[in-house]
């Protein structure tokens, strides 16, 4: 392990935790950039060929830290354990950069065949407190695995599953963002005020009125360049501009809606009545 590694360890702690102060206390006493440090030892050993004595040091990062991470796993950069007790990781467990797994987590296996049999995580992926992701599946980048979720099926790139079993609440594609996007800064509206893993219908409903607005603008735009072919000058006329005053309230409102969805989202977390209303 280089030092630069352990810097970007480091670095991702203060980054996920606000709780972090300074270096000296995320060195001492966070049990899981320990249990990560052991791992990084235990897998050169294990690479080497020393299992035993991998399998020797990963046992005891597991009496100290309460974080059980097999050497065989393969684990990459900025990853972030926060809390960490009882998180278990098994052998043929791959997980991406920049990932970060809450306390209680499991990243199984569904059987007792040797190869392939835990859980791949891409890049970006989030995993709640309590959550089990079972068996050799792949879970996409930026997908958001809910609290206490049991997950045995793929889950696709920026989705959120929450459930047992876990089901997918939430799919959008990057194109899909960017079109809100152009389409709020276009009205003055903050679309981004509405947290899009908010399993709310007031949201996916302000989510579906930008798809049709974009659509809306699309087809608009198509007449007007066939108007103008034909010499018509309509078209040219500036619209009429959007009093800003007309959106304040409306973003304040799904401002603070984020705020609140943004802070359960990073634990992982899902109101069970947020999940009754999908």
């Amino acid at each position: 392990m280089s030092i630069r590694q352990l810097r970007e360890d480091i670095a991702s702690v203060f980054e996920r935790d606000p709780a972090a102060r300074n270096t000296f206390e995320v060195i001492t006493t966070y049990p899981g950039l320990h249990a990560l440090l052991h791992y990084r030892l235990a897998n050169w050993l294990w690479r080497k060929g020393f299992k035993w004595l991998a399998r020797l040091l990963s046992t005891f990062s597991r009496w100290m830290t309460g974080i059980e991470i097999h050497p065989g796993a393969t684990i990459g950069q900025r990853f972030f354990i926060d809390h960490g007790m009882g998180v278990v990781i098994g052998e043929t467990a791959e997980i991406g950069d920049d990932c970060t797994l809450y306390h209680g987590v499991t990243l199984g296996g569904t059987t007792w065949n040797k190869g392939k049999r835990h859980p791949t995580l891409k890049n970006g992926v989030v995993v709640g407190a309590g959550a089990k992701v079972l068996g050799p599946i792949t879970v996409g980048e930026n997908a958001r695995i809910g609290s206490n979720a049991v997950v045995t099926k793929e889950v696709p790139d920026s989705a959120t599953v929450v459930g047992i079993p876990g089901r997918i609440i939430r799919k959008t594609t990057a194109s899909e963002d960017e079109k809100r996007r152009r389409i709020a800064e276009k009205i003055g509206f903050d679309a981004y005020g509405i947290a899009d893993e908010m399993p709310d219908p007031i949201a996916r409903s302000i989510h579906n009125l930008m798809d049709h607005m974009h659509a809306v603008d699309a087809k608009i735009d198509t007449m007007c360049r066939a108007l103008s072919a034909l010499g018509d000058t309509t078209c040219s006329d500036a619209l009429p501009r959007l009093e800003e005053e007309t959106f304040v309230a409306l973003n304040e409102a799904f401002s603070d809606a984020a705020a609140e969805a943004a802070s359960q989202s990073e634990q992982g977390e899902v109101k069970p009545d947020q999940i009754d209303r999908v």
